[in-house]
C-alpha cells in the first residue's frame, strides 16, 4: 500500500490558469507537493492518470439550503447533512456550509448540534453552518417567513456564540441588530454577514465598521445602489475588506450586473455561491418551505405568486456561467469558487488552493467544465 499518491498528466489550476507537466503529491488527506512530473517522489508514489483532464480546487460552497430531494430546515440531522453534501459532490462542491432557513429557536439549536456532530462523525465536506436568519427585516423578506422573525436577545448570543468544530456564519439585518451586538458576534469568531435587509447606506457602512464581514447574495433582498442613497449594494461594492456572495445562474442577477459589480470590488472578493435548494441533484423539482409548495421550472425556484426561492444552481454550472455568461477567465472563476470563499470563512490557510499543505480538497473537469470526480482530504469518488 502506498503512502503517497500522485495526481498525473493534467492541468494543474494555478494562479495564472493551468499548467501541464506538474504532479499533485496527496498524503494523510493533504496536499504534500505541487512538482514537475518528473520529480523522484512520483516515480515513487501511487499513480492517478488524470486523462489530460482539468485540476481545480475543490468548490466551497457557503450558502446551500438543501439538494438531493433533502432539505436542511425539514430534518436538521447528520443524515441530512450526509445526503445534502453528497448530492453537492456531484457537482464538485467539497466543502460546503449547509444553511438554515429563518427557523424557531429549537431547530436553530437543532441545526447547530447537527452540524457539530457531523464534523465530529467526519461526514465529508461539511465545513460548518450558515443561519440565515432569523434576524431579519420584514420588509425585505423574499421566501422567508417573516412570523418566524425576532430580535437577537442573550440566549440567541450565548447559542451562536458557544464554541464549535466549524465555521458559524449569521446573516442578519443590520438595522435590526445594535452594532454593539454586531461586534460581540464578530468578536466571538461569528462570520457576521448583512442580507435580507432594507438598511440604509449609514446604517450598513456603521455595521461593516462594527464586524460585517460580507454580504448574502448580493443585488437581492437588499437596498440597491441610487444616486443619492447608495444603499446596501452601494456600501457593499465600495467596501474594500468585505466579501460578496453572488448567485450566477442568470435569474437572481443580470450577467450586465455581475460584471459591474465584479469589477466595481476589491479582487479577491467576489465570491460563487448557489443557494441551493432540494431539486439540486434530484429527479424532483418540488419541495414544500414554510408550508407552501415550491416549484423548480427552468431552472428557476420560485412560490406560486412568483417569489424566488432559493436556485437549482450547482457550483459546476455556476462556474460555467462565470465563464461563459460573464466572461470571467477561468482562474479566477476558479477562484471565486475556491479560495476567496475559504478567505472569506476563515479557512484561506487550509483551503481552497493547490498548494503544499492545504487539504487535498480538489475537482476534475473535463474540457466542457464538467465534473469528473473529486478528492476531499485525498480519497477520491468520480
Amino acid at each position: 500500500m502506498f503512502a503517497t499518491t500522485a495526481l498525473v498528466n493534467g492541468r494543474v489550476m494555478g494562479e495564472h490558469g493551468p499548467r501541464d507537466g506538474l504532479a499533485v503529491l496527496l498524503r494523510d488527506g493533504r496536499i504534500l507537493a505541487v512538482c514537475p512530473e518528473h520529480d523522484p517522489r512520483v516515480a515513487a508514489a501511487q499513480r492517478h492518470d488524470l486523462g489530460g483532464r482539468l485540476l481545480l480546487p475543490g468548490f466551497i460552497d457557503v450558502q446551500v439550503n438543501g439538494g438531493g430531494g433533502l432539505l436542511f430546515n425539514d430534518a436538521p440531522t447528520v443524515e441530512t447533512l450526509r445526503g445534502i453534501a453528497a448530492a453537492h459532490r456531484k457537482y464538485g462542491t467539497t466543502g460546503l456550509l449547509p444553511t438554515l432557513i429563518t427557523d424557531t429557536p429549537t431547530v436553530m439549536a437543532n441545526a447547530l448540534d447537527a452540524v457539530d456532530a457531523a464534523i465530529e462523525q467526519g461526514v465529508p465536506g461539511i465545513l460548518g453552518i450558515h443561519l440565515e436568519g432569523p434576524f431579519l427585516a420584514g420588509a425585505r423578506k423574499g421566501i422567508h417567513d417573516s412570523a418566524l422573525f425576532r430580535p437577537l436577545g442573550e440566549d440567541d448570543l450565548a447559542l451562536i456564540c458557544r464554541p464549535r468544530l466549524g465555521v458559524v456564519m449569521l446573516t442578519l439585518a443590520p438595522e435590526c441588530v445594535a452594532t454593539d451586538t454586531i461586534r460581540r458576534l464578530s468578536e466571538a469568531g461569528v462570520v457576521v454577514v448583512a442580507g435580507h435587509t432594507g438598511a440604509d447606506y449609514a446604517t450598513t457602512r456603521a455595521a461593516l465598521d462594527a464586524g460585517v464581514r460580507g454580504f448574502t447574495h448580493l443585488f437581492n433582498a437588499m437596498t440597491p445602489l441610487a444616486s443619492r442613497e447608495p444603499g446596501v449594494v452601494g456600501a457593499a461594492l465600495e467596501d474594500a475588506d468585505s466579501w460578496c456572495g453572488l448567485i450566477v445562474d442568470g435569474h437572481h442577477v443580470h450577467p450586465a450586473s455581475l460584471r459591474v459589480a465584479i469589477a466595481a470590488k476589491a479582487r479577491g472578493k467576489s465570491v460563487l455561491v448557489t443557494d441551493a435548494m432540494p431539486p439540486v441533484g434530484s429527479d424532483r423539482p418540488d419541495y414544500v418551505l414554510n408550508g407552501q409548495t415550491i416549484v423548480m421550472k427552468d431552472g428557476v425556484c420560485q412560490s406560486d405568486d412568483g417569489v424566488l426561492a432559493g436556485s437549482a444552481l450547482d457550483m459546476a454550472t455556476g462556474l460555467r456561467n462565470l465563464v461563459r455568461m460573464v466572461g470571467v477567465p477561468l482562474a479566477e472563476a476558479s477562484r471565486m469558487a475556491s479560495a476567496y470563499p475559504a478567505d472569506w470563512i476563515g479557512l484561506g490557510a487550509t483551503h481552497g488552493r493547490i498548494v503544499a499543505g492545504q487539504r487535498a480538497d480538489l475537482v476534475l473537469l473535463d474540457d466542457t467544465l464538467t465534473v469528473k470526480g473529486s478528492w476531499i482530504g485525498g480519497a477520491f469518488a468520480a
